[in-house]
C-alpha cells in the first residue's frame, strides 16, 4: 500500500531452509515497512493523522476525502501506536544516555564562556482518563515539561510569544520523566547557559526535580497559582462577601507581589480560617513559608524573568488535551504514551526526526 493506493509488485522472494522465513527482495529499495506491507511514506502520512486529529475514525474519514486512502481506523491506530512507540524508544534511549552521564550531556563549561541568554523550564501534569487491568477505568497523571530560552521569545503585534519550544511528555512516575526533562535541557544549553529557570505550579516534585537536576536553577512559584490559592483562602474566609474577600485577596497577593511578604503573613495570621474550610483550601501561610524562597516576584520582574508558568498550562491543552481527553476516550499506559510521544513532536515542530526514525535515517546521520 502506498500513498496513491496499492500497488501490485511481482517480486523474488529467498526462502531459507533452516528457519523456514521468506525474505523478499527488493523491500529496502521500496522502502516497504514489513510490518505493514506498506511504503514508510504511508507509514508517515497515517501515524501523522492518527497523532493530530481528535480520534483515529476522524483520520479515517480525512485520509479517504482529501487523500484517497482507505484504511480502516483501527489500522490507523496500529500505526499510530507502532511508530509512537518507535520514537519513544528512541528518546527513552537518549534520557537514560544523558541521565547516566551527565558531565557528557551537559558539560561544564566557565562561566566566562556561557551564553548570556535565559532557559526556561517549567512542567506540570495533567490527568488521561485510563483503563488498567488491575483497576479499571481510573485517572492518571500525564506528566509534561516544556524548554525553551529567552533567544525564542518573539513580540507580534505587542503580544510576546514563545516561537521555538520543546516538549517531553510522559505517562508514568516521576522517576523516569526527570531524564526526558533533564535530556531535552541539555540539548537546549543547560551547562552552557549563564541563567537558568523554572516555573512551577508549588507540587513538590516539580521543586525535587530542580533540587536534583538542576541545583542552580532559579526557581519560581507561579504567580497565577499563588494568587488563585490566595483567593481561594479569602473566598472560604468571608463567604457569601465578594466585596470583602476581593479586597483582602487584593491586599494579600499586593504584598507578596511588591516583596512585603511579611505584611501578608501577619494579614493572614490575623484573619486565621476555620476548621471547617474544606481540604481544597490550602493553608496559605504554610503554603507561602515553603515557597519563600520562590516568590521574589519584584526581583524576578526587575531581571526580565517570566513569573508565570501559563506556557506550560497552554500546553497541556494544546499537546494533551486537544488529543487525549476526548469525549469517551479511554486509553492504556502504552499506547497514550506513543501517541502523547507523536504529539510533543508536532507541537515541537520536530516531527523531522519521527520521519527520520520511519524511514530509518538515524543511522545514516550519524554515519
Amino acid at each position: 500500500m502506498t500513498p496513491s493506493g496499492i500497488m501490485l509488485l511481482e517480486r523474488n522472494v529467498d526462502y531459507c531452509e533452516f528457519c523456514g522465513k521468506t525474505f523478499p527482495q527488493g523491500d529496502a529499495e521500496l522502502d516497504i515497512n514489513e510490518k505493514f506491507y506498506a511504503t514508510n511514506d504511508l507509514i508517515e502520512i497515517v501515524s501523522y493523522a492518527g497523532q493530530i486529529i481528535p480520534s483515529f475514525r476522524n483520520a479515517q474519514d480525512l485520509l479517504s476525502r482529501l487523500c484517497s486512502i482507505n484504511i480502516s481506523f483501527s489500522n490507523i491506530q496500529k500505526i499510530t501506536e507502532y511508530v509512537g512507540e518507535k520514537v519513544f524508544e528512541v528518546q527513552k534511549k537518549a534520557s537514560e544516555k544523558a541521565y547516566n552521564e551527565p558531565e557528557i550531556a551537559a558539560p561544564h563549561v566557565p562561566e566566562r564562556e556561557k551564553e548570556d541568554c535565559i532557559l526556561y523550564m517549567a512542567w506540570d501534569g495533567s490527568a488521561v482518563n485510563t483503563i488498567l487491568k488491575e483497576a479499571g477505568t481510573t485517572w492518571k497523571e500525564m506528566k509534561l515539561g516544556m524548554i525553551f530560552t529567552d533567544k525564542d521569545i518573539k513580540i507580534r503585534k505587542e503580544q510576546k510569544y514563545i516561537e521555538k519550544k520543546e516538549y517531553v511528555a510522559y505517562f508514568g512516575k516521576v522517576e523516569e520523566f526527570k531524564k526526558f526533562v533533564f535530556e531535552a535541557a541539555a540539548r537546549a544549553g543547560y551547562g552552557r547557559i549563564k541563567k537558568v529557570v523554572v516555573l512551577g505550579d508549588g507540587a513538590q516534585w516539580v521543586w525535587n526535580i530542580c533540587v536534583e537536576l538542576f541545583p542552580d536553577a532559579i526557581c519560581i512559584l507561579d504567580l497565577y497559582h499563588l494568587k488563585e490559592n490566595v483567593f481561594e483562602y479569602a473566598k472560604a474566609l468571608f463567604p457569601n462577601n465578594e466585596k470583602k474577600y476581593t479586597k483582602w485577596a487584593k491586599t494579600v497577593s499586593y504584598y507578596v507581589e511588591t516583596d512585603q511578604v511579611d505584611k501578608a503573613l501577619k494579614k493572614i495570621k490575623e484573619n486565621p480560617l476555620a476548621e471547617t474550610a474544606g481540604d481544597n483550601v490550602v493553608k496559605l501561610d504554610g503554603y507561602i513559608n515553603n515557597n519563600i524562597d520562590r516568590i521574589n516576584y519584584l526581583k524576578y520582574k526587575n531581571q526580565g524573568f517570566y513569573v508565570g508558568s501559563g506556557m506550560i498550562e497552554s500546553g497541556n491543552k494544546v499537546v494533551v488535551q486537544k488529543r487525549m481527553k476526548q469525549a469517551g476516550q479511554r486509553w492504556r499506559i502504552d499506547n497514550g504514551q506513543s501517541v502523547v510521544t507523536l504529539r510533543a513532536k508536532y507541537e515541537s515542530d520536530k516531527w523531522d526526526e519521527v520521519s527520520d526514525i520511519i524511514h530509518n535515517r538515524l543511522l545514516m546521520k550519524a554515519g
